[in-house]
């Protein structure tokens, strides 16, 4: 953001001229905006977050926006299935899915107790569970959900040191990092998804996993799906650079 952005957010939460001053001072050591205010703007929307949470990026109203098209696509409203959004942090995707489509039953899971709080706040009413990754949700829900989204790790370890220091130093190293290859938490999601993903027949089409990841790493991890039976194709954002990789039960 630009400084007069910034500082026109500032004035928007502040509640007056001294805690401007304050969060000025935050600001200028390097204390990320989003966490000295408490909210974001993402999809129209302005979401809580604070000290310690991962804060939600514009690259990712890609995935909201693909997310909500299988929801309307599938008229998820009308149907006994959900919407399970993993890795959700505070929910920006949860959130956008709840906006647009007020009856979709929304599943929210992360194994972050302090990103969830805010999770509650975004999303009111959305079924919370703290956990690793799809573990994380009731036994019930299997062979329900229709759409699996989530913004996983997906730096490789490797380039730590390429991020700004907002992110090292003020936001959970474990929802940054994904391995060697940035793709430890995606081959986990797209095996444990099918214990969850509602199937097709003649008249319902099978449920889809939604993972956001970087452009170079969409080939390895359609192979990745592929070996477990999905059918995948790749949507490429305008930045050029962020993905979302579709993978569908057969």
């Amino acid at each position: 953001m630009f400084a007069d952005d910034e500082a026109r957010v500032l004035r928007r939460w502040a509640a007056d001229d001294r805690q401007v001053d304050d969060w000025v001072r935050r600001r200028a050591v390097g204390e990320p905006l989003e966490h000295i205010v408490g909210r974001v703007e993402f999809g129209g929307l302005d979401l809580y977050v604070g000290p310690g949470v991962f804060v939600p990026r514009r690259r990712s109203l890609l995935l909201a926006e693909v997310v909500v098209e299988q929801v309307v696509t599938d008229q998820i409203t009308d149907r006994d299935s959900v919407v399970v959004e993993a890795c959700c942090g505070v929910a920006p995707i949860g959130a956008v899915v709840r906006d647009r489509a007020l009856r979709t039953p929304v599943m929210l899971a992360d194994v972050e107790g302090r990103a969830l709080a805010f999770a509650r706040r975004n999303v009111p009413g959305a079924d919370v569970y703290e956990g690793e990754l799809l573990a994380a949700l009731p036994p019930r829900v299997r062979g329900r959900v229709a759409v699996i989204a989530a913004v996983p790790p997906y730096v490789p370890d490797s380039q730590a040191r390429l991020l700004p220091a907002e992110a090292t130093d003020h936001e959970p190293r474990r929802a940054l990092f994904g391995g060697s290859d940035g793709l430890d938490t995606v081959r986990l999601l797209l095996e444990q998804s099918l214990d969850y993903l509602v199937r097709g027949d003649d008249l319902v089409r099978g449920g889809v996993v939604a993972l956001e990841m970087h452009r170079s790493q969409a080939a390895t991890a359609q192979e990745v799906a592929a070996s477990h039976g999905y059918r995948t194709r790749i949507v490429l954002g305008d930045d050029g650079q962020t993905v979302v990789l579709l993978a569908s039960v057969v």
